[in-house]
This record gives C-alpha cells, sequence and structure tokens, in this order.
C-alpha cells in the first residue's frame, strides 16, 4: 500500500441506516469491508439525486474516474494491487433501520476538541501532549467528572491551581464548561471540504454521531 493509501486509510466514512438516516462515523477499513460483504453500498449525490453503488459497480466507477477526470486532492484513494479505487464519503447500510442515540459521548478527545486545545486558565493552545483535564471543583471537594467541571488545563496552569478552585489559585476561566449539543469530533470533520457531502445527510437532531472503529 502505497504513502497516500495510508493517509486515505486514516480518513472517515459517514454511515446510514437504511432510511437514510446518518448514524455514526466510520472507519475506512470497516466500511470497505461492509461494501465487499454486500452489506452496504455506496451513496453519492448527482444531479441532485442519490446514486448508489455496490462494490464492483463502485470499483468501476473509480476505474472511470481516474482515467477520466483525475484524482482530485479532496478526494481519498486507496492503491491496491491491480486498481485504484477511491474512499467514499457515504455507505448505507442495506439491512438497518435503527436510529442514533441522541448523546454525546464524554471523553478526553471530545474534551480537547470541545475547548479547542486551548488552556481554559491562560489562553494559550498547545499540542494535545501538552494539555491535562482538571477538575474545576476539586475532585477532594466533591467535584464531579463531567462536561460542566472537567477542563483542558497546561501542565503549568494544571499545576499552580492544584487542589484549590479557580477563586482560591486566583485564576479565571476563559470559558465556563458546558456539554456540547454537537459532536466534536463530527463538527472538526465537517469544517473539512472532504466532508462536505455529509452535510446533505446531518441536520441538528443528528449531529451527535461517533465515529467507531
Amino acid at each position: 500500500m502505497s504513502v497516500g493509501s495510508s493517509a486515505a486509510m486514516q480518513s472517515s466514512v459517514l454511515v446510514l441506516n437504511r432510511l437514510y438516516v446518518a448514524i455514526q462515523v466510520m472507519s475506512v477499513k470497516r466500511a470497505f469491508c461492509l461494501l465487499c460483504k454486500d452489506l452496504a453500498e455506496v451513496i453519492r449525490i448527482e444531479n441532485g439525486s442519490y446514486t448508489s453503488y455496490n462494490f464492483q459497480d463502485w470499483q468501476e466507477a473509480s476505474r472511470w474516474k481516474a482515467a477520466v477526470q483525475g484524482q482530485q486532492d479532496h478526494e481519498d484513494w486507496i492503491r491496491a494491487v491491480n486498481f485504484d479505487i477511491e474512499v467514499p464519503r457515504v455507505i448505507r447500510l442495506l439491512n438497518y433501520d435503527l436510529f442514533p442515540r441522541n448523546v454525546v459521548k464524554f471523553n478526553r478527545r471530545n474534551i480537547f476538541l470541545r475547548d479547542e486545545n486551548r488552556c481554559q486558565y491562560c489562553g494559550h493552545k498547545y499540542p494535545t501532549h501538552q494539555l491535562s483535564l482538571d477538575h474545576v471543583k476539586p475532585r477532594s471537594r466533591g467535584g464531579l467528572t463531567n462536561w460542566e467541571n472537567i477542563v483542558c488545563a497546561c501542565l503549568r496552569c494544571n499545576v499552580r491551581k492544584g487542589g484549590r478552585t479557580p477563586q482560591e489559585a486566583s485564576m479565571k476561566l476563559i470559558r465556563r464548561p458546558v456539554k456540547p449539543k454537537r459532536s466534536p469530533v463530527l463538527c472538526q470533520q465537517l469544517a473539512s471540504i472532504k466532508y462536505q457531502s455529509w452535510k446533505t445527510f446531518l441536520d441538528e437532531a443528528y449531529w451527535t454521531v461517533e465515529l467507531k472503529d
């Protein structure tokens, strides 16, 4: 597999249920497994309507596109032994009718994304490995581990604050922590031109679908 293929495998695929409702975001590897097993089909909007492709049809369409139009910068392609195939942006499960749970997962990645990798005390941005999670109200004082009490903090500010409240440490939060209304991961991806086609299938009610490997 080429370097380009390796990068393509790190991209994501939006998954629809049988009723064309977005239910999750999936890894490329898992999406292709479902396509190869005929458990899903590729969905693409062409001339204002949905066009579906099974795996063989998508392979043919990719071959034609590569020969006639070429591979665009915002597209992801995987080079197999005998052919190149475009990574689909949207697939539809053929035998799944359930709807997504309207829940934004509380985890480390989503907190960093919510706070934009910015220390909520000094306001500076840092790479993830230079950030920690801080309980605004310390656990020793009964502080909970939830959206409203956990913030990103750089290591220096976290040490400075210690086991005190911000007021006791003479520190001020730049923004009050709240639970996001939308999945931070999904919001980040929708900012990329690669995933603009997802917006057709996502309305306010389904912006909490999460990435599953």
